[in-house]
Order: structure tokens, then C-alpha cells, then sequence
């Protein structure tokens, strides 16, 4: 009888606590910093693109949560890959979303580092990238759980930060508190639409950045009391931060003209620069700090979670999928140790811009992951007409966002890169499928034949 109960233990997720880690583990760096960047190629246009962005995470998610609440599996998306495509749809897809959540890991934690040398300047880089790991892993190691309450609580932390922002926005507009200079609204096309068409286009990878992690998401559906309810806490969820990035980027890109954003600082931060607020770099810097560690341990949980399964499927080596006292397989925490380190190494070894390529290869290798997920409720499903169309039109806004990366210098390297490593993951999948078919054929047929 202590089993059932132990299950009915882990399987006590509420659907608005699964919404609020959503919140958590979504709104990262990507968003308190990426989004100037982002500013910087589009203007306020880039509103467009996080709509675009909502919309195709939105039915990303309606086709994992509907997979999710007619059958719970483990490992998620590369489960219902696996089903519906075969053993080699759940071996890539598991090993894609692998070794992109582990070069992402590395950028995330660098830019920890240096976000957290605004207040201590003199500690090296490499140690609080340590730091950083090693308090993820004991939040991994001690279980779902503290996962769950650690992005609640920074879930509230960074909405608090965000409305801050906006509640200080709104009495400058109103003339409440003074600036040292004129509140600069756009008002023309090219203030609109600097970079044109392309420029938007470009930026809306950006947009999806600041939606990434709605896999680790359905990961965490299986954990729901009632599975059912995956659907509802992904509308709350993504309507929640529609409204929450709706805002406070309108709010940012009225307040200040949009060729004074740079890649370098947080847009909240640029927007209320000029109105001699000592307390907000600091404010923000928190924020950054928090965003970039909640996103970082939900990354943590969903590598180590997709190599339990890989391991317990087959499509990785046994011991990775035996757990004694840890929570985690031993084996599967030194290989995510090893691969965070290589990432972090390679953070700071390797010149800035190619390591930029790189982990903007691993972005997009998340995306075509979605791709997967998009396309295996046609197999697993009885789908209305509706469903179909809301799945093509998720597909159609991905490959919008993976094409745009063609049209902007920076990105267009990582779109080669991701190619690359999609075509070394490919290889090995046939090499092993090849394999398989041996493997099985010699289970059918154990006797020799002419």
C-alpha cells in the first residue's frame, strides 16, 4: 500500500500551481535582457512579434497539453514523439533537446556570473559559475517539490520586479515624477517600424526566446492531480505573460526612443534611467539574477528528466536510468555536470561571438523539437478539423521565427550551426536504427537462415 501512496504523493499538482512554475521557468534572461536586443532591431514593432510568438508557443502547447491529459507519459514530448513516429522520433528528439538545454545552460550561467559581479566585481567568473550549478543540482537532487516551490516563489519574485516597472512607468507618463529628459513617443512609421518588414521578421526569434521552456512545462503536466487540466494552466499561463510582456515593453518603447536600447543592459532598466532612480540597477540586477537562476534549474530538471527516460527507453546506456538514494541516477548527474562544464568552458574560453552562434544553434534546435510536438497529435490523436488548423498555424509561426534568423547577421551563423549538429544527431540516429532493426530482427529470428 506504500507505493500507490508514495505516486499519489508526487501526482499532487495543482492546475494553477503548474501555471505559476510556468511563469517561472519562462520569464528568464531572455526576456529582462534579450528583449533590448530585440528593441534595438525592430523598435516598438517588436510587440507584433511577441503576439506571433504567444500565439505559436500557445498552440505548441495546446498539442502537448491534449497529448499530456489522454496519456501522461514520463518523458514527455520525446514520449509522444517515440509513439508517434518511432523509436528513432524519441531517440533525436530526446538528444536534441539534450544537447541544447546543455549549451544554453552554459550562456545562462555565464551571464549569472557577470550579472552577478555588479556588486562583487573582484570574484572570478568561474566561481559563481560553480556556485550557481552546484545550488542547481541540490535543488534537482532534493526533488520536484522544492523545484515547485523555488519557481513559485521566483515566479512572484520577478511578476514583483516587472510591476514595479510598470507602476513607475505609468506615473512618469502621467508627469507624476520628473525625468531629466521629455518622454520620447514614437510617433512615425520609422519610429514604428525602424527596421521594416526584415527587422521584424528577424526579431522574432527573439520574442520566442522569451517563451522558451514550455517542454519542461509538459514534463511537469504529468506531475498535474488531473492531468486534464494541462490545457487550462497553459491558457492562464501564456495569457498571463502575453499581458505581463504586452505591457511593460509597450510601456518601455513609449518612454524612450528605441536606438537607445543596446544588448548590454536591461530595457527597464535604459527606460527609467533618466529619471535618477539609485534603487533600480540594483532592482533589476536581483531580477536578472533570479530570472536567469530559475530558468537555469528548470533547464537542470528537464535534462535530467529526458535522460531518466532515454535511459529507462533504451536510447541511452542503462545505469543513467538508476536512481538509489538520489533522486537523480549518479550516472546522469555526471554527465550533466561534465556537459554544464564544457558549456561554461566554452562560455568563457571561446571569443564572444562564436559561443553567441552557438547557443543561438541550441535556440533553435529547442524550436524544431516544437516541430515534433506539433506534428505528433495527428498520430496519437482524433483530431477535429480546428486542432489541425491550430497546429499548421503553430508550425507555419516557428518556421517564421527559424527563418527570420536568415536575415540578421548574428543569427544567421547559429541557423547553419543548428543544421550541423540536427545533421550529427541524424547520423548517429541512423547508425543506431540500423542497429535496432538488427537487434530485432535477431529477436524474431534467432534461428539461422538460408
Amino acid at each position: 500500500m506504500a507505493k500507490p501512496k508514495s505516486g499519489a504523493q508526487e501526482n499532487n499538482l495543482k492546475w494553477w500551481q503548474l501555471s505559476l512554475f510556468g511563469v517561472g521557468c519562462t520569464i528568464g534572461t531572455g526576456f529582462f535582457l534579450g528583449s533590448s536586443l530585440a528593441i534595438k532591431m525592430t523598435g516598438p514593432s517588436l510587440l507584433i512579434a511577441y503576439v506571433i510568438a504567444a500565439i505559436g508557443t500557445y498552440m505548441v502547447f495546446d498539442a502537448l497539453s491534449k497529448m499530456t491529459a489522454q496519456e501522461p507519459l514520463e518523458g514527455g514530448f520525446r514520449s509522444y514523439a517515440k509513439k508517434a513516429y518511432g523509436r528513432w522520433a524519441g531517440f533525436s528528439s530526446g538528444w536534441v533537446y539534450w544537447v541544447s538545454e546543455v549549451l544554453i545552460m552554459g550562456s545562462q550561467m555565464t551571464a549569472l556570473s557577470i550579472f552577478s559581479r555588479f556588486w562583487f566585481p573582484k570574484v572570478p567568473l568561474w566561481l559563481f559559475a560553480a556556485g550557481y550549478a552546484f545550488l542547481g543540482l541540490v535543488v534537482i537532487i532534493i526533488g520536484v517539490g522544492l523545484l515547485n516551490k523555488l519557481e513559485n516563489i521566483l515566479a512572484v519574485i520577478k511578476i514583483s520586479a516587472i510591476l514595479m516597472f510598470i507602476i513607475i512607468a505609468f506615473l512618469a507618463i502621467f508627469g507624476v515624477i520628473d525625468g531629466d529628459r521629455p518622454i520620447e513617443y514614437p510617433n512615425s512609421k520609422k519610429e514604428i517600424l525602424p527596421g521594416g518588414i526584415i527587422g521584424l521578421w528577424s526579431a522574432v526569434i527573439f520574442a520566442y526566446y522569451a517563451f522558451g521552456g514550455i517542454e519542461i512545462l509538459g514534463l511537469m503536466a504529468t506531475k498535474l492531480k488531473d492531468p486534464k487540466e494541462a490545457p487550462k494552466a497553459g491558457r492562464v499561463m501564456l495569457f498571463s505573460l502575453m499581458i505581463i510582456y504586452a505591457l511593460s515593453i509597450g510601456l518601455a518603447v513609449t518612454m524612450v526612443s528605441w536606438h537607445r536600447f543596446n544588448d548590454k543592459e536591461s530595457p527597464f532598466v535604459i527606460a527609467l534611467d533618466t529619471y535618477n532612480l539609485s534603487f533600480v540597477p540594483h532592482i533589476f540586477n536581483g531580477a536578472l539574477i533570479i530570472a536567469g537562476f530559475s530558468t537555469m534549474v528548470a533547464s537542470l530538471f528537464g535534462v535530467t528528466s529526458i535522460l531518466v527516460t532515454l535511459a529507462k527507453e533504451g536510447d541511452a546506456p542503462a545505469s543513467f536510468g538508476k536512481t538509489g538514494k538520489l533522486k537523480v541516477p549518479l550516472p546522469t548527474l555526471i554527465l550533466t555536470v561534465l556537459g554544464i562544464t564544457a558549456s561554461v568552458l566554452s562560455a568563457l574560453l571561446m571569443p564572444n561571438k562564436v559561443y553567441e552562434y552557438i547557443t543561438t544553434a541550441a535556440g533553435l534546435m529547442l524550436l524544431y523539437n516544437w516541430l515534433f510536438i506539433l506534428a505528433s497529435p495527428r498520430k496519437l490523436l482524433k483530431l477535429k478539423k480546428m486542432d489541425k488548423v491550430k497546429h499548421l498555424i503553430g508550425a507555419v509561426f516557428v518556421l517564421i521565427a527559424v527563418s527570420g534568423t536568415l536575415f540578421h547577421e548574428t543569427s544567421r551563423p547559429g541557423f547553419f550551426i543548428s543544421l550541423a549538429f540536427i545533421a550529427i544527431i541524424g547520423g548517429i540516429t541512423l547508425i543506431m536504427n540500423v542497429r535496432w532493426k538488427k537487434k530485432r530482427k535477431r529477436v524474431l529470428y534467432p534461428w539461422p537462415t538460408a
